[in-house]
């Protein structure tokens, strides 16, 4: 199963503030580990609101809103995605972390869907291009 593990934003992420470089060696160290074990396929961290654009969908209106947006625990810091053989497995993984920032913080872990999710609407079609968009990702 795979997985999205969400490091929420707080404060000190929205006001840019640079982990420490004990925190930078111990999330290297970590992330070292999640490669190894086969379990990281992606991760990043995210730059603060400040820089980013929201885009509003009501029917075939768009409305984009620059950033910052002001709640903070609701934001996301940065992810992963992870291959795991179940959520025990990613939960287990998430209490090795290191404390992703200066203070309490949280982290969600989300199940995405896949394919067979959606087994009742797939036609042969839907399953080819999905197939090749796949390959072209390299995923």
């Amino acid at each position: 199963m795979r997985v999205m593990v969400m490091v929420k934003a707080t404060e000190d992420s929205e006001a840019g503030r640079p982990p420490t470089q004990e925190l930078m060696d111990a999330m290297m160290k970590f992330n070292e580990e999640l490669v190894k074990a086969g379990i990281m396929l992606a991760g990043d961290g995210l730059k603060p609101t400040s820089a980013a654009k929201r885009v509003h969908f009501d029917g075939a209106n768009r409305t984009v809103t620059d950033g910052p947006f002001t709640e903070t625990r609701e934001l996301v810091a940065g992810y992963w995605i992870w291959q795991v053989k179940d959520m025990d497995e990613a939960v287990a993984w998430v209490k090795r972390c290191p404390n992703p920032m200066f203070g309490p913080s949280d982290v969600d872990i989300r199940p995405l869907y896949e394919m067979e999710d959606f087994s009742e609407v797939l036609t042969p079609e839907i399953i080819a291009l999905e197939a090749k968009l796949r390959k072209e990702v390299g995923g």
